[in-house]
């Protein structure tokens, strides 16, 4: 697991890799269990198993199937009635994936993250830890954001970006997302003229498309979180491939089926991850020109001098944006200080320890 793929045809010798299925491909308009859709997915990942492939099924579906329990028309929008739902749902997709695994003789483990467990180091190691001693004992990890628990504050948001998390997380070959269409397209996949985009070598080719997407009536997600979370993996060195449910077996048959997103990056270690991606920032500083250009130029420290603002409250190893002068992200970091004691310093020179160790900072600008 150390070079990436270099593209799909691949696929099939890829040793580990991640899957995400979203609740609108899981359920049927009702809200209830598409039971043929779990069936044949459950039947195509176990052919994956049965060829010596590992990986981690991140699945959506919890809220929706228990919408479809308890016979609601739509989805709830406040964060009780989710839960509720989720509460009703999670057993029955469980039982659902487990009955269906178990026909081919594997095991399946419940894995429920929050935002906590990857934010927090210990919880993101233990996490981790957890996962690889799964998969030293053949059982597939099933994932999903623990909705029953989770606070509107304290949210990964959408289980795409969760899959880019848990793909680094395990050192994924790939990343696969399953989606309504067959991968990105120039525009809306039903107006004339709009292009499947079969390749994408480096997210900048995508500046000149509209990618938007708010996902269905018993999902959070879309296109949009679908190109977030390929940035994400790929610029960890993690090539990621955004189809339909449909096209899961060809997929992982190497076929050409979808949009291939080249890895940009290298693989690197879970903390930059972490501190990149799966950290929730508690503030921001901003920069001038000067500080800007001294990050950028590498192995460099954010001194206080460099500071012209300082937003937010913060303590010493709270993750922190770190913000160029024209207002664009251009690091993340752990606080070498706390945010009084920035704001005192900002930029004054000669201020001791450095405000963001260069070894506690990952540049998101190139």
């Amino acid at each position: 697991m150390n070079r990436a793929l270099a593209n799909r045809a691949l696929v099939p010798s890829a040793p580990r890799f991640v899957v995400k299925i979203g609740s609108s491909s899981l359920t049927k308009v009702d809200g209830t269990l598409n039971w043929p859709a779990l069936e044949s997915l459950s039947e195509t990942l176990s052919d994956a198993y049965d060829r010596g492939q590992q990986f981690a099924l991140i699945s959506s579906g919890a809220v929706a199937a228990g919408v479809g329990h308890l016979g609601i028309a739509t989805r709830p929008t406040d964060m009780s009635g989710l839960q509720a739902a989720a509460m009703v749902g999670q057993p029955h997709l469980m039982s659902a994936y487990g009955e269906r695994f178990a026909q081919r003789g594997i095991g399946i483990g419940q894995v429920l993250l929050t935002a906590d467990d990857v934010i927090r180091r210990t919880h993101y190691r233990n996490a981790r830890l957890a996962l690889e001693k799964l998969f030293t004992m053949g059982i597939v990890p099933i994932v999903n954001e623990n909705d029953a628990v989770a606070t509107t504050e304290l949210r990964l948001g959408d289980n795409d970006r969760l899959a880019a998390i848990i793909a680094h997380l395990i050192n994924a070959d790939v990343l696969i997302l399953l989606t309504d269409v067959d991968g990105l397209y120039s525009g809306p996949p039903t107006e004339p003229g709009s292009r499947p985009i079969r390749f994408v070598g480096n997210m900048s080719e995508l500046e000149n498309y509209s990618i938007t997407g708010r996902g269905s009536m018993f999902g959070t997600g879309g296109m949009a979180t679908k190109v977030t979370a390929a940035r994400m993996a790929t610029a960890f060195g993690i090539p990621t491939l955004v189809t339909s449910a449909e096209n899961l077996r060809p997929a992982l048959d190497g076929e050409s089926v979808g949009t291939w997103f080249a890895a940009t990056g290298q693989k690197s270690n879970a903390r930059a991850l972490w501190i990149a991606h799966a950290a929730k920032s508690h503030g921001q500083v901003r920069l001038d020109a000067g500080a800007v250009a001294a990050l950028e130029s590498g192995g460099k420290s954010l001194l206080a001098v460099g500071i012209t603002d300082v937003v937010g409250t913060f303590d010493p190893g709270d993750p922190i944006d770190i913000i160029g002068p024209g207002g664009d992200l251009v690091a993340r970091g752990l606080a070498g200080w706390d945010s009084e004691r920035l704001r005192e310093s900002a930029g004054q020179s000669g201020a001791g320890r450095p405000a963001v160790h260069v070894d506690d900072m990952v540049l998101l600008r190139h």
